[in-house]
């Protein structure tokens, strides 16, 4: 069977900067062009969603490919954004004749415990972090909804939760395992860690994580989060590298706990942000390629948009956070490309008719086309079309910036 290919060709890029309405049509556009580009059947197996991790691939590749586990984390979590905005609208992101965006997001959860052979436990804390937090939200969504799987939803939790107390141990003074070889204590699975804790009513297990963080890995002069402690041969190494996803997640627990010496630090972490991890002479977030790091701006703008709607927060602050959600949000909407039209990965495998269905691309870094990052004939990584999605699902929940 062919690859399928992309024929890019730039899109209308002369829009007027866009209002809240205009950032939900255009997140439901990434919805529609993420689920039906990426999405399809587990093995042909009728039931089941899951994201392919590129596209084009072969057949090989989705069988037999590599598994990222914490991708279709962050794609439930784009799922459940778009179910929240069709609770509101009462309209499908992608039309009456097609799942709800909490159904794909319910039997993505499924799926996600088939392809990790009948578990949602893995070997790497912070992954699960984000399941758990996505399949919260998930469960919140559900109760709205008055639709089922809540069941699912709290086996989730409690599987997960299990891992994470048993990750969240004193060695180095506190903080939470990256991973089940237990060598390496850091943000990117104490934060998210943190977050969950301080969402599912632990708060005072979650202020320790945030405080380890705020005494072990915070870096004074940039004012940001560094990204961990290694155990090697007996010794403590700082890994004093800086990532701009990291930052988001303890933003998110920092606002999550509350009380004003957390607030002080939100705020200041929020300026630290438009500092240090711009391009410069903007207010766009910078970029961090392909595969993993393609998820990390988005990750950001997410607990961004979270920050600039908390009316705790200084107004300076607020504003400086909402400034770099809708910048960053503009600047990927109007790098993206519209790809030729092509059929859709769910009907490769159900014998229907080929569907032809419209392709959004966005890049990777905001500040370049998605022609210059993905040229024709290139494959195309979810990480990054995710990233996309979720920062138009931050910017609309913002209401228009008002001139000062």
């Amino acid at each position: 069977m062919p690859a399928e290919t992309f024929d890019t060709s730039p899109a209308d890029q002369s829009l007027p900067i866009a209002d809240t309405t205009e950032w939900a049509a255009r997140a439901n556009q990434a919805a529609r062009s993420v689920t039906r580009t990426f999405g399809r059947r587990l093995w042909f197996i009728p039931g089941t969603h899951i994201g392919a991790v590129s596209v084009p691939s072969t057949v090989r590749q989705r069988v037999l490919g590599p598994w990222h586990y914490w991708w279709q984390a962050h794609y439930v979590d784009c799922l459940v954004d778009a179910g929240r905005r069709e609770l509101t609208t009462k309209v499908k992101f992608d039309g009456d004749a097609r799942p709800s965006a909490g159904r794909l997001a319910s039997r993505l959860v499924t799926t996600i415990r088939l392809r990790n052979v009948l578990r949602f436990v893995n070997h790497y804390y912070d992954d699960m972090a984000w399941l758990a937090l996505s399949t919260l939200r998930l469960e919140r969504l559900a109760e709205e909804t008055r639709k089922p799987g809540r069941r699912r939803n709290a086996y989730v939790r409690k599987s997960l939760t299990l891992q994470f107390d048993s990750a969240s141990t004193e060695d180095l003074g506190g903080g939470t395992f990256w991973s089940t070889a237990r060598d390496f204590k850091n943000t990117p699975a104490t934060a998210p860690v943190a977050l969950y804790f301080a969402r599912t009513g632990r708060r005072e297990r979650a202020q320790a994580l945030v405080s380890w963080l705020n005494a072990k890995l915070f870096d004074d002069a940039r004012g940001l989060y560094l990204d961990g402690l290694r155990i090697r041969n007996g010794e403590t190494i700082l890994e004093d590298a800086v990532y701009t996803y990291n930052q988001g997640p303890v933003l998110g627990a920092l606002l999550e706990l509350g009380g004003q010496e957390n607030l002080d630090r939100a705020a200041r972490l929020v300026e630290a942000v438009a500092r240090e991890l711009t391009v410069p002479g903007t207010r766009i977030i910078h970029g961090d390629g392909t595969g993993d790091g393609g998820l990390f701006t988005g990750i950001l703008v997410r607990y961004l948009a979270v920050a600039a709607r908390d009316d705790r927060l200084p107004e300076a602050s607020r504003r400086t956070a909402q400034a770099l959600v809708q910048d960053t949000a503009e600047a990927l909407w109007q790098g993206r490309h519209q790809a030729g039209p092509g059929t859709t990965g769910e009907t490769r495998t159900t014998g229907e008719p080929p569907k032809e269905v419209p392709r959004l691309i966005f890049s990777p870094d905001p500040l370049r086309p998605a022609s210059e990052t993905y040229p024709p004939g290139t494959a195309v990584e979810l990480s990054t079309q995710l990233q996309a999605w979720m920062t138009f699902e931050a910017a609309a929940t913002l209401t228009p910036a008002q001139p000062k």
